[in-house]
Formats: structure tokens, sequence, C-alpha cells
């Protein structure tokens, strides 16, 4: 699995990009590549948790603009987690 940390500003841009990129979200948690993802309680950032191989989940970090181009999204870290319990 492959955890994704986000960073957030509050850049209007972002917000108003959310609702598609939450779409494409709920898509690929139907199709059991997206484990779990949202937002830290405090909304500076969010960590999504991917189960890809590393470069699908480049391939789906490209197609999707959020992560590119919207003013506010960083991609923080991409880290692979090998957990001992679910998963």
């Amino acid at each position: 699995m492959l955890v994704v940390e986000l960073a957030f500003t509050s850049a209007p841009e972002r917000l108003a990009a959310r609702p598609a990129h939450r779409a494409v979200l709920g898509r690929l948690h139907a199709e059991g590549k997206l484990f779990a993802a949202g937002p830290w309680a405090d909304d500076r950032g969010a960590m999504l948790l991917f189960a890809v191989e590393r470069a699908e989940l480049e391939e789906l970090l490209e197609a999707d603009p959020y992560y590119r181009s919207t003013p506010g999204v960083e991609v923080r870290a991409i880290r692979e987690w090998a957990p001992v319990v679910g998963g």
C-alpha cells in the first residue's frame, strides 16, 4: 500500500476543485484502488491510502489535476506502508 500525504493552504482554487476531486476519489475507491482518504482534522492537509503499485499511483496522481495544478495543494510525501493488521 502507498500513503500519499498532502498539505493544503486556504487558496480558493483548491476549494473550487474539491468536489470533482472527491468524485475521482469515490471512483477509485469503488474500483478498489483507494483504500481510504480524508483531510486532517485541522484541514491543513490530507492522507490517502492507495492499494496500487507506485507506477500506477503516479499515473493516478497525474490524471487528477487537483494534485498537479491546483494552487493550495502540495504532495508532501509518498511512502510505502506495510500494514501488520488490516489492509
